[in-house]
């Protein structure tokens, strides 16, 4: 099966086209090489991705006949990613939130001035 397929299949991405994509841009390795959307993966094979800031680590334990439900993907994959990896991600977008909302748009002169006396306090 190639790679775009298999990781459309196994739900890493919501359509072939974006798989394609991110092999294309060098996001896809397979046995720490890039690769090509048409590469074969085989039973075995080791494949590292980004995908939402987290770098996804899966080995291939068989290959699927097609889409299938989420059930059932650990019949053909085995998730290695490191646990830290979600935490540190959920980390930053936490930090990003607590400091500004959504949609506020550039820091306001206040805000600078707040945040060089605070980090002055912290000094």
């Amino acid at each position: 099966m190639r790679i775009d397929k298999f990781l459309w299949c196994t739900r890493y991405y919501k359509t072939r086209t974006q798989a394609k994509e991110a092999c294309k841009k060098g996001r896809v390795l397979l046995n720490d090489e890039n690769t090509k959307p048409s590469k074969e993966v085989f039973a075995g094979d080791i494949i590292k991705t980004r995908i939402n800031q987290i770098e996804r680590k899966l080995e291939i334990i068989a290959i699927p006949e097609s889409r299938m439900g989420a059930k059932w993907l650990d019949q053909f994959r085995k998730d290695l990613t490191e646990a830290d990896a979600f935490y540190n991600a959920e980390l930053s977008t936490l930090a990003q939130e607590y400091y500004r909302e959504k949609g506020t748009g550039r820091p306001t002169k206040k805000d600078r001035r707040d945040l060089k006396d605070y980090i002055e306090d912290q000094s």
